[in-house]
């Protein structure tokens, strides 16, 4: 008897207040690694009405003075107010009405240095009371890996097609030439049904998205079932039946930070896959790869892509445990929800043998040490194959996990 069930997913746009705290957050990371790529930065952001309030720990190896243990102030080493006027204005915050303005917000700076006692624990020079002279987890906790073989992206269906509407919300709105009244702020979410354990058609969807307060909710309908679902999720999967709620409040102008409060890091599963797979509960955004939240999740997904894209399993999802300042994961567990080729044991002692999972060969092994955050912030941190820099989306490991497999 075939089993039935429906499942939905959200996403949201740049605009959206805490997608503005992660994409400052983000870009302020940015800043530091191109300064120093060893810079560790935990940064978190604030929004709300006209401003923004950022704070964490920022340390740049680079410009420490190792007698005194300290550092020059941040604002000495870069322009954290221009970097984040420059982050919003990449979003669209600057037209003439928005209270949240690119070029008229006030910015409070609680940015400091990096503790040292954690910075013992993270660093791979020997420290009182370490037991190796490697460098450590930056952080204990959980992380969770997931792929699956719904889409080319190997990403669960209904988080791929939520990112694929606001994506194309945003291209159209910076595009400037159809649908002038669009603004930054905006949300979409797509329910599928699935039918033995695969989707197989769109059951709704929901866009809701920030416009002037000159244009009639008729033709905002139009625009967005005519001009951006039917054009870009799978014709195959959108029947009569498919319900369409276009901002079902009926009136959508004021958003963003004005309308409401962002913070960096309230986003996780957007960032994730959907709900579809577990989440370990940390954020990624503001985090340098010495952070485990951050880069034991990329090097999660890189793993489970991997698997289902050597047939080992038509789903895969990978486990990491850590504790603060040891090299090796704690724990490492693989589930393939009974779709394995193999069993799941053999998959993981394929993957044990294949990958490495200390902090800092993961960082070495996905190339993290770049200024390649900015790019993650929106739209998920995974599936986006198309930008060579996004390494953890590679399936390079295949043919070896087929070798080792056997």
């Amino acid at each position: 008897m075939s089993r039935s069930y429906i499942f939905s997913s959200e996403s949201v746009g740049e605009g959206h207040p805490d997608k503005v705290a992660d994409t400052i957050s983000d870009a302020i990371l940015d800043a530091c690694l191109k300064i120093d790529l060893k810079s560790r930065v935990a940064c978190e952001t604030f929004v709300k009405s006209n401003v923004v309030v950022v704070g964490g720990e920022i340390t740049i190896p680079k410009l420490q003075n190792k007698k005194l243990g300290t550092t020059k102030p941040i604002d000495e080493v870069i322009n954290v107010g221009q970097v984040i006027r420059d982050a919003i204005r990449g979003i669209g915050y600057t037209n003439v009405d928005d209270v949240f303005h690119a070029d008229q917000i006030f910015i409070n700076n609680y940015l400091t240095i990096q503790s040292p006692d954690i910075a013992q624990g993270v660093d791979a020079a020997e420290a009182e009371g370490k037991k190796h002279g490697e460098q450590g987890a930056g952080d204990q906790g959980i992380m969770f890996g997931y792929a699956c073989n719904e889409t080319p992206e190997l990403m669960p269906a209904p988080i791929m097609f939520a990112h694929r509407l606001g994506r194309e919300l945003t291209r159209i709105r910076k595009a400037g030439k159809l649908a002038k009244w669009l603004r930054p702020d905006a949300k979409s979410q797509v329910s599928v049904e699935y039918v033995d354990g695969k989707p197989t058609r769109i059951v709704n969807v929901v866009i809701s998205t920030q416009h002037t307060a000159d244009v009639s909710h008729a033709e905002i309908e139009k625009f967005c079932i005519e001009q951006v679902i039917k054009k870009v999720l799978p014709k195959n999967m959108l029947t009569k039946d498919t319900e369409y709620l276009i901002n079902p409040t009926g009136k959508f102008v004021v958003g963003g930070p004005q309308g409401d409060s962002g913070l960096t890091g309230r986003k996780i599963i957007v960032d994730s896959y959907g709900g579809m797979g577990r989440h370990g509960g940390g954020a990624f955004s503001g985090k340098d790869p010495s952070k485990v939240d951050r880069s034991a999740a990329y090097m999660g997904r890189w793993v489970a892509k991997n698997v289902v894209a050597a047939g080992l399993a038509a789903k895969c999802e990978v486990q990491f445990a850590y504790a603060i300042g040891h090299p090796l994961p704690v724990s490492v567990h693989i589930d393939s929800f009974g779709t394995g080729t193999i069993s799941d044991d053999m998959i993981l002692a394929a993957v044990l043998k294949v990958f490495s999972f200390k902090p800092a060969d993961i960082v070495k092994q996905l190339n993290l040490l770049r200024p390649i955050y900015s790019k993650t912030t929106n739209y998920g941190h995974f599936g986006k194959i198309d930008d060579k820099d996004i390494t953890w989306e590679l399936t390079n490991k295949a043919d070896a996990l087929k070798k080792a497999a056997k």
